[in-house]
């Protein structure tokens, strides 16, 4: 009898201990409706978009951010939060800016303009000159000194609008805007005005980083992109009218670099402290918005990713640590010296994921990892397909993590719907009132979901590959 009644004891411990712990399904399910009803990445966007605004490294603005955020992620109750220093860059675009074309003595036409982040500003006075339209880089190769010697060139490359895939779409022609001025400089032109990265015909310029190699100082030219309709208006008045002089004026500025912060924060596992897994987004924006999307988006909602997991209960077994990296956007200053730091601590990262494609209803997941791990990520579908969370596919994952890969992480980046995304690329209508809640919601929930996946049944190895 005795025994009898141990068997029964025993089965009920047991019993007990499985019922207390969530399947993969409801832990899921947890942190969707957690996320969903009382999500708090929203409110975080609204302070950072609608309080500080635009988070250009090196500003007043940036700082801001660093202070608020370190506070919040302190708030939550984590392990531990702290600031890892690292030199920015600091760019200032000035009062601003201003364009025209003159079809003749007296009739001119303004058109919106703002200058790449980079830039040198234009002689006080600002700068005139004819123009010639090239349709990217190579164009403007092909055309020799002769033609661009003394004039302002227009690269009006536009994205190619049967691409599904807005950003392969963007690949196919950010290159004149990132190194446009350098090569036309080469070929002794005075300026250039490049069309926004935009697939939309509106009146935002859309500014961007850019490059000037090794070009002295002294040889450098202005550069400032154009609004699409401005773009499109240019190039027709130009096809009638080849002799229009063209005129902007910018008052950008480079200074020295100043000391800024990555902001972190951590839960640490409870049985596999060493091993680390990240998930981050940038917190400098562009100055033109207030950076809601690009980045202000894959900030609240990494940070949301430490909080769904705590308040549905799951203690983690590797540390999880979130990342806001600085000076994504012109510099890429935080992500490498993220990678730095971590390499000289030689800590292990076996994991990390990044949002940074907008807060636009999630998708699924792009993987740079081995085909082990992305079939391990296939086998969870399941999981995922009743929020409508189903492409797992290779590619890119993200600037900022980039740094850190080698032959044995899974790097991952959250996909959203992309179709709008460039509507507000490095716009001043990248705002909060473009940010759905629920959208953002769903994306921060996704990302945890495959935080608490990789988390539980960790990756894939090397060594556990070739047997």
């Amino acid at each position: 009898m005795k025994v009898i009644n141990s068997v029964i004891i025993a089965l009920f411990f047991i019993s007990t201990i499985s019922f207390g712990q969530k399947t993969d399904e409801e832990q899921l399910k947890a942190i969707y409706d957690l996320s969903l009803t009382k999500g708090q990445g929203y409110e975080w966007l609204n302070h950072l978009s609608n309080q500080i605004g635009g988070r250009l490294s090196g500003s007043y603005q940036a700082q801001q951010a660093v202070d608020y955020t370190k506070e919040q992620l302190e708030l939550l109750g984590v392990d531990k939060v702290w600031l890892q220093p690292v030199m920015v860059p600091k760019w200032v675009r000035g009062t601003p800016e201003f364009a025209y074309f003159e079809t003749s003595p007296g009739h001119t036409t303004n058109v919106p303009i703002c200058a790449l982040g980079g830039s040198i500003a234009t002689p006080a006075t600002g700068l005139k000159a004819n123009i010639v339209e090239v349709n990217g880089i190579e164009e403007l190769k092909a055309l020799g000194k002769d033609k661009v010697e003394g004039k302002i060139v227009f690269y009006n490359r536009p994205m190619e609008p049967t691409l599904i895939s807005t950003f392969a779409s963007y690949s196919g022609c950010v290159d004149q805007r990132y190194s446009g001025a350098a090569e036309a400089g080469k070929l002794g032109a005075v300026g250039v005005i490049v069309r926004s990265v935009n697939l939309r015909l509106d009146d935002y310029p859309h500014t961007g980083s850019m490059v000037y190699g090794d070009i002295p100082a002294e040889k450098r030219i202005p550069a400032a992109a154009i609004s699409t309709n401005g773009a499109e208006l240019l190039s027709t008045t130009l096809k009638l009218n080849p002799e229009i002089k063209f005129y902007f004026k910018q008052n950008c500025k480079q200074f020295k670099d100043v000391e800024s912060y990555n902001v972190i924060g951590e839960i640490t596992g409870s049985t596999h402290p060493k091993e680390v897994m990240i998930v981050g987004g940038h917190l400098d924006s562009w100055d033109l918005g207030d950076g809601s999307h690009d980045d202000g988006a894959g900030v609240v909602q990494s940070m949301d990713v430490l909080r769904l997991l705590k308040e549905t209960g799951y203690k983690p077994k590797r540390t999880i640590r979130v990342v806001l990296f600085m000076n994504e956007e012109n510099g890429l200053r935080g992500g490498n010296k993220y990678a730095e730091v971590a390499k000289n601590k030689k800590e292990n990262h076996v994991f990390a994921l990044e949002s940074d494609s907008g807060g636009f209803t999630p998708r699924g997941f792009s993987f740079d990892c081995s085909e082990e791990n992305l079939e391990q990520v296939k086998s969870w579908t399941s999981l995922f397909e009743p929020y409508l969370i189903h492409m797992f596919v290779k590619g890119y994952a993200g600037a900022d993590i980039g740094p850190l890969k080698d032959n044995k992480m899974v790097l991952a980046g959250l996909m959203p719907d992309s179709q709008r995304y460039f509507d507000h690329h490095h716009a001043a209508n990248d705002t909060f009132e473009h940010v759905n809640k629920r959208e953002l919601q769903l994306g921060a929930a996704s990302m945890a979901s495959l935080v608490y996946l990789f988390d539980k049944y960790g990756i894939v190895l090397p060594s556990k590959i070739k047997g």
